[in-house]
């Protein structure tokens, strides 16, 4: 299934936020241009859309900005928000080939640390002219055993609910960011490429819900610069902005991050769409994403988006790509393996069978841009998946087979939050280890009824917060039901808590897990291709 369709301290966090209110009439200014627009008589360069980081690990992190022209980004790294002793100096070019974003990778920074990044632009035509500092943070994994915390979602600006400026904008960032967690997991769908956002939306009642507007989001997203004008939409909201500049982001990609449930060989014959191959689309939407998002990526394959982050002894989180390498919507499903049956491709499959096997964190977290429940697997019997559940039934056997313990499930997509257990005993296809999925969104888009889960793998609803069928579909972000998840590992005990919340920070539904600490079992399996 794809995503719906579009029917630190007291004194460093005020510092920061300081800084980032010297630049909002500036990053509102150039959000609502079709091009960025900057004062004839000044020469310094503007940070536009905030400071984001991403990808943080033991000793490093990502660090985004984007200009307002050609400049220079330069990078300054701190233990403390007054740079008296900074630890690390870079630079990097924002050019019109990126849309003038910039990012680079902050190194050889010590463990469990709190990280203050300063970044500065310098005019390429005239070095000697270098705009306003822009500071953000982020706080390194640990080398020991002690507490952390994150926080997953996904799904923003979807079905035409845009920024709100009288309704708070996008809320449930300034929620999440109250938590203080360690890092933020978005599951996919970052933007609605194909979901325009109108000047207003009447609500139930007749009250209007009224967007800020700009050229690129008044059109689905066929041309680089739509696809870079939707992650710019998002930027315009505040409560994005103040978010990002405190939480590093760990971002994956699904649907909407280039047009609904598409495929790479897929032809289009969609209104409003011109360009008839799905795969041209994916080649401007992914560019777009690795421009305006923090993550790591690797000379070699700069386009990929599936990898891993090992953060400290507790945890490491493996982020899928469930888009960029699947086969044909729409085909019956067979029960061989081929490319007709691709959801995450044999390459990313030995990838992560592989990275599992290695991995000698307590938690394995699998963060997924599709939840494991609808995909549609329909197995004739007890060994016989079809379709793109063959992938996963290879790894859900290949998990149990070779002894790895403690893995669950993230993901989002489905515009609700839940729990759902896994359990071979209640399956179809009974050749795995009983695991939690957990889902949560929507983060700023539509609430959603619940959807029918596919029962080959024994999903079992424990708990879920939808909107209800007299509500409908499409529910809109002010009537309370977006939603985000929590996890804290303790540092002592290793009991991972999982905790289901809305925008208002309201508990809705949280249990504890306790590792399984017996790795006896454990034994080196060389994983096969495919």
């Amino acid at each position: 299934m794809s995503g719906r369709p579009c029917t630190g301290s007291a004194i460093s966090r005020r510092r920061l936020l300081m800084t980032l209110a010297s630049a909002t009439a500036a990053t509102a200014t150039d959000g609502l241009m079709a091009a960025p627009a900057f004062s004839r008589s000044s020469q310094r360069p503007i940070i536009t859309h905030g400071v984001q980081s991403g990808d943080v690990s033991l000793d490093s992190g990502m660090v985004w900005a984007r200009a307002d022209r050609p400049a220079r980004m330069l990078i300054e790294a701190a233990t403390t928000d007054s740079f008296k002793d900074v630890i690390y100096t870079s630079f990097t070019d924002a050019l019109p080939e990126t849309d003038f974003t910039a990012k680079a990778l902050i190194e050889d920074l010590p463990a469990a640390q709190d990280i203050f990044y300063r970044l500065r632009l310098q005019n390429l035509s005239s070095p000697g002219v270098v705009g306003e500092p822009f500071v953000g943070r982020f706080r390194t994994a640990p080398s020991d055993r002690r507490s952390i915390s994150f926080v997953w979602s996904g799904d923003t600006a979807g079905q035409g609910w845009g920024i709100d400026v009288s309704r708070g904008g996008m809320r449930t960032y300034a929620t999440m960011l109250h938590n203080k967690p360690d890092f933020f997991v978005h599951c996919g769908d970052n933007i609605y490429a194909d979901c325009t956002i109108p000047a207003q939306q009447r609500l139930p009642g007749g009250a209007l819900w009224r967007n800020l507007v700009t050229e690129e989001k008044s059109r689905v997203a066929t041309t680089l610069a739509d696809y870079r004008g939707n992650y710019k939409y998002n930027l315009l909201d505040a409560n994005v902005r103040r978010f990002n500049a405190e939480v590093p982001i760990f971002a994956q990609w699904d649907n909407h991050e280039v047009m609904e449930d598409w495929w790479p060989g897929e032809t289009i014959d969609r209104r409003g769409y011109d360009e008839k191959s799905a795969l041209s689309l994916a080649a401007r939407g992914c560019r777009a994403f690795h421009e305006f998002m923090p993550l790591r990526y690797l000379p070699s394959e700069p386009g990929r988006i599936y990898r891993k982050i090992s953060y400290g002894p507790l945890l490491d989180l493996f982020l899928l790509d469930m888009r960029s390498y699947r086969g044909p919507n729409g085909i019956s499903p067979k029960s061989h393996y081929g490319p007709d049956a691709y959801l995450l491709g044999p390459m990313q499959l030995a990838w992560l069978k592989r990275e599992l096997n290695r991995s000698s964190a307590t938690w394995k977290v699998i963060a997924s841009d599709t939840p494991l429940g609808t995909i549609a697997a329909n197995a004739l019997d007890a060994r016989t998946p079809l379709g793109r559940g063959i992938e996963i039934a290879d790894l859900l056997s290949f998990i149990q087979r070779a002894g790895i313990r403690n893995t669950l499930w993230l993901t989002a997509d489905l515009h609700y939050t839940a729990a759902h257990y896994f359990d071979p005993t209640n399956a179809v296809f009974q050749d795995f280890e009983p695991f939690w999925e957990f889902v949560s969104g929507p983060l700023h888009a539509g609430t959603w009824t619940p959807s029918p889960l596919d029962r080959t793998f024994g999903p079992h609803v424990v708990f879920q917060s939808a909107a209800s069928r007299e509500q409908g579909d499409n529910l809109a972000p002010c009537f309370g039901l977006q939603h985000f998840g929590h996890i804290a590992i303790d540092g002592k005990t290793e009991v991972l808590r999982v905790t289901l919340k809305n925008v208002d920070d309201r508990v809705l539904w949280s249990t504890s897990i306790e590792p399984k600490s017996d790795q006896s079992v454990r034994r080196l399996f060389r994983p096969l291709p495919g």
